[in-house]
């Protein structure tokens, strides 16, 4: 695996990374260009009319002439990278959920998928026959039950895994394990069955040990490939990318934060020294974002008070990390998105980090993003890892006993 050092860059939500900063970061102007995944364009960049919004008229321009081929094309930014419209299948499993739904939409509002393939153990056959109404070109299937495993997973390009329960007040994603370590356990096994080179994301929490449970399942199955299994972890930057453009009125489409570790209280670690554009924290703002940034769950399901978990915020990421996943697959070179991998630039066995993705998964990691923190950063980094790793080895652990377990059965 190759590891690139390229100064203090960051963990991009976008898409792409500007090609005047590759691969360090969104510095640019904000008024003419927009980076990044929009649910109607594939494309790195294209000109908007509106900076305050994520949808200019040019993107609806964009969408018209992916899907009306008799429209006369719009004249787009220039740009090396041009995706071809209607290519992967792309399959969510868990579709009927509070994540599954929106998350859904979102794909199917991509150019770049020509099928989405929607599985849950029951309600997707409404959810798909609803998401079939759009007027975008990929076709939606539903499929219900294990029994339908194989006609879902077949030769599909990128699977999506949001199944399992909801967190609720009270709970940690540590309380969620024992049952959602079994569906993911299950779902896995079918992917590595129906469709092993796909590129796996896994959703469904506790991340810091079902990505380890997945990684395990597909080793007793002879498929795993460490380059296309993710722990998607886009919304822990979605949310300091938000956070600190509030706090110091940024404009948001600049703001960069990484965020390294895992997926869930202190392993989540914001290195907002190395924030794009380039910003001085006190050290009272940055233990409160630090923080903030780390309970922003908890945050949401106190919110809901017992009606849910953070749904359309985890749906969003999960879009933008499955539409890098596809331009990565596309051919595009220039994708950089933070994700929970196997990974040796620590001395845990799993950790969350900027990576280079291509066409077969991950290409390379960003060392450079571990370098050089400030004191409290490399203190909080030195604090997660106990707690991290004992989630790896949880996982590991259960995936261990069940394969154990069925091979004595069998």
């Amino acid at each position: 695996m190759t590891t690139l050092s390229v100064g203090s860059g960051s963990c991009s939500t976008q898409t792409s990374l500007a090609k005047q900063h590759k691969p360090l970061g969104s510095s640019f102007n904000a008024s003419k260009f927009l980076n990044g995944f929009t649910g109607l364009k594939a494309m790195s960049s294209f000109e908007t009319e509106s900076e305050a919004s994520f949808l200019g008229k040019t993107s609806n321009h964009a969408l018209q002439a992916l899907c009306l081929p008799k429209l006369e094309p719009k004249q787009m930014s220039a740009n090396p990278f041009q995706p071809r419209a209607s290519t992967f299948k792309v399959a969510v499993l868990g579709a009927a959920g509070g994540i599954g739904q929106p998350l859904a939409l979102l794909i199917k509002m991509s150019p770049l998928v020509s099928s989405l393939h929607l599985y849950d153990i029951a309600n997707v056959k409404g959810v798909a026959t609803d998401l079939s109404h759009c007027n975008t070109p990929s076709q939606v299937l539903d499929f219900t039950g294990p029994s339908e495993f194989s006609n879902c997973l077949k030769g599909v390009d990128v699977v999506v895994i949001p199944a399992g329960v909801p967190r609720k007040p009270g709970m940690t994603r540590d309380d969620l394990f024992n049952i959602n370590a079994n569906i993911v356990k299950t779902l896995v096994e079918a992917v590595a069955d129906h469709c092993p080179d796909a590129f796996i994301h896994i959703i469904s929490n506790p991340v810091n040990s079902t990505v380890p449970i997945a990684a395990e399942i597909l080793k007793q199955k002879g498929v795993y490939n460490p380059k296309k299994l993710f722990g998607v972890t886009t919304l822990d930057v979605v949310r300091a990318n938000t956070f600190v453009a509030q706090k110091k009125n940024l404009k948001l489409i600049d703001v960069d934060v990484p965020v390294i570790g895992g997926h869930a209280g202190i392993t989540i670690l914001p290195l907002l020294s190395k924030t794009r554009p380039s910003v001085v924290f006190t050290d009272e703002e940055v233990q409160e974002l630090t923080v903030r940034i780390q309970n922003a769950g908890t945050e949401v399901v106190d919110a809901k008070a017992g009606a849910g978990s953070a749904t359309l915020s985890m749906a969003y990421a999960a879009a933008r990390f499955v539409e890098s996943s596809l331009r990565a697959l596309d051919g595009d070179d220039d994708v950089y998105e933070c994700s929970f991998v196997q990974s040796e630039l620590t001395d845990l066995p799993f950790f969350s980090s900027r990576v280079k993705l291509g066409k077969k998964g991950v290409e390379a990691f960003i060392s450079s993003d571990l370098q050089g923190l400030t004191e409290f950063e490399a203190k909080a980094l030195d604090a997660l890892k106990p707690e991290l790793k004992a989630s790896i080895d949880k996982g590991v652990s259960f995936a261990q006993k069940q394969g154990s377990t069925a091979a004595v059965s069998n």
